[in-house]
Formats: C-alpha cells, structure tokens, sequence
C-alpha cells in the first residue's frame, strides 16, 4: 500500500524530518494495532499459602461458598464470553494496485547499490595495503574502513578478506599490521547486533586464533586475545 499510493507523499517529505516522523509514528500504530487488535486481558493472581502455615495456631476455618453467588459469577463470565470479538482477527481480502514501476523506485537505490559497493572495495584496498605493507596508503584509508563498518555487507566483506589471506599463511603478522587488523575486529564486532551472532561473529572465531604477532622468541599473541571482551 505505500509503494502504491504513498510514493508522492514520501518524496514531499524528503527534505522535512517533522514530517518522516510524523509518517512513521502513523505507520507504527498501524503496525501494532495489526498485532494487538485486543487490549490486553489482566489476570488475578491467586496467592499461595506460606511455608508452614498449617502449623499456626488459632487458624480461622473455611468460609462455607454461597452456592447462589458462585452461580452468578459463572453466569456473569459465560455472558461476557458470548458477547466477546472471536479471537482471531478475520482477514480481510483487498486489492492493492501495483504502484509506479520498479524502474522508478531502482533508480533512487542505485546510489545506494553504487556507494555500498565503493565502501566494499575500501575494505578491500585497506586491507590489502595492510598486508602489503603499504601503511601510509592503509592510514588514508582507515577512517572510510571503520565508518562502513556499520554496515553488515562491510563487515562480511572483512570476514571474507581476512579468510583468504589466513588461507595464504599470512597469518603471522609485524606490530603495525597487527594493531590494524584488531581495530578492524574491534570495530566490527562493535557494530555488531544479535542477527550477526552466528553470521560475521562466528566467522571471526576462527581469524581471531589464527592471526597472531611475535613478541619476542618464544612468545606469541594470538589476537583473540585483544578482542575477547565483546559479548
């Protein structure tokens, strides 16, 4: 429905954000009345007797139940129930018209599509400076790398990279490229949310046991160990 009849509406607003956040709120109240079409039912809670109490002394008896009132009641909520909504919502069935034509909406994600695919090949360049040596060029480049690391195809495309140079033994890295390599994992863990926990995160635990430094003869530093804070 909003592709179909709401495109004008959404481009009027492109400039204003009192109005975006209008539109949303709308939006929003739609959504959860969809999911919640019936408020909330309140349960009476019945408490339980305390540990011990049946050895208390001077314990009052039972009140004998008024067979009438406990009739009334009964009677009271099988009205109530006839009277209630069925609890499942009935569907209603309505066309909606196909709205302007994909090519329209593809143009306006097409400098999207374009700038996510640049940060992409940023992540790439980086890295492969990195493991070039290239610091200087990394240094430029490191800024971008981060900043894109909020987006997940970003944070794949490290995961990715980072396998095939392991895949390559190059996995024993110098001072510089190592403390490059764990701010990129630091950074990319941060942005991180749960849908990523099985994703990017999994395929970090492998990286983070095979890149390491030399500290001095003898002595190695994994870099799981700079990393292992992140939940």
């Amino acid at each position: 429905q909003l592709v179909a009849y709401e495109v004008k509406r959404m481009r009027a607003e492109e400039g204003n954000k009192q109005k975006i956040l209008r539109h949303i709120k709308e939006l929003a109240e739609k959504l959860y009345k969809n999911e919640n079409p019936y408020p909330a039912v309140t349960m009476h809670k019945v408490q339980k007797p305390t540990e011990g109490c049946h050895l208390r002394l001077h314990q009052k008896p039972f009140p004998r139940l008024d067979e009438g009132t406990v009739q009334w009641i009964i009677d009271q909520a099988t009205a109530k129930l006839q009277t209630a909504p069925p609890a499942v919502k009935a569907e209603k069935k309505c066309m909606v018209p196909s709205g302007p034509p994909m090519a329209a909406i593809m143009e306006r994600n097409g400098n999207a599509l374009a700038n996510s695919a640049r940060r992409l090949e940023v992540v790439r360049n980086c890295i492969s400076y990195v493991f070039e040596n290239k610091m200087l060029e990394a240094k430029k480049l490191f800024p971008a790398v981060l900043r894109a690391m909020k987006g997940r195809a970003a944070r794949h495309c490290l995961t990715q990279e980072l396998n095939l140079h392991v895949q390559q033994n190059r996995a024993v890295l110098d001072h510089q490229q190592f403390d490059f390599i764990i701010r990129m994992m630091n950074c990319c863990l941060q942005d991180c949310t749960a849908m990523d926990e099985h994703g990017i995160a999994a395929a970090l635990l492998p990286l983070v046991t095979a890149f390491c430094r030399k500290l001095s003869p003898g002595i190695t530093q994994f870099a799981y160990s700079c990393v292992q804070e992140h939940v």
